[in-house]
C-alpha cells in the first residue's frame, strides 16, 4: 500500500489516508486514489474512492460548499464541494478527466443498504485557493 496522503471534510467528521489503489487491501486501510486519474496538484481529476461503511460513512450528510481538505507531503490542497450526485455503477463520466483541478470522491449508495449496493454516491468538489474562502 503507497501512503499518497490524509483527506478531511472537517464538518462533517472525516478523516482519512489516502493511499494508491482501490484493492481490497488498500480499501480495508484507506480511502483509495484511482489509477489513471490526476493527482493532488495537477489539472484534472483526482478521484477517490472508500467504503461507505469506513472511511465515508458520513459522505451523505457533505454539503454543497463544504470545504475539503487534501493534504500530501509539501502541500494541502483545498477543494469546495459543487454537487452530489447518485448513479449506477456503470457511469463511468465521474471518472473522465477534467479542465482545471477536481476533486470527485466515490462511494456505493444506498449508505445503509445491507448487501452490495446497486449505486454509486459521488461528491465533486473543485479546487480553491487560499484567497478564494
Amino acid at each position: 500500500m503507497t501512503p499518497i496522503g490524509q483527506l478531511e471534510i472537517a464538518r462533517i467528521h472525516i478523516s482519512a489516508m489516502v493511499a494508491e489503489g482501490t484493492s481490497s487491501q488498500v480499501l480495508s486501510r484507506a480511502a483509495g486514489h484511482i489509477t489513471g486519474t490526476a493527482l493532488p496538484g495537477q489539472n484534472g481529476n483526482v478521484t477517490l474512492a472508500a467504503h461507505r461503511d469506513t472511511w465515508f460513512r458520513h459522505l451523505g450528510d457533505v454539503r454543497s460548499g463544504d470545504i475539503i481538505t487534501l493534504k500530501v507531503p509539501g502541500h494541502e490542497y483545498r477543494y469546495e464541494v459543487r454537487f452530489t450526485a447518485v448513479v449506477g455503477p456503470k457511469d463511468t463520466w465521474v471518472l473522465r478527466p477534467t479542465t482545471g483541478e477536481t476533486l470527485t470522491l466515490l462511494s456505493c449508495y444506498p449508505f445503509r443498504f445491507i448487501g452490495p449496493a446497486p449505486d454509486r454516491f459521488v461528491v465533486r468538489a473543485r479546487r480553491i485557493r487560499p484567497a478564494e474562502k
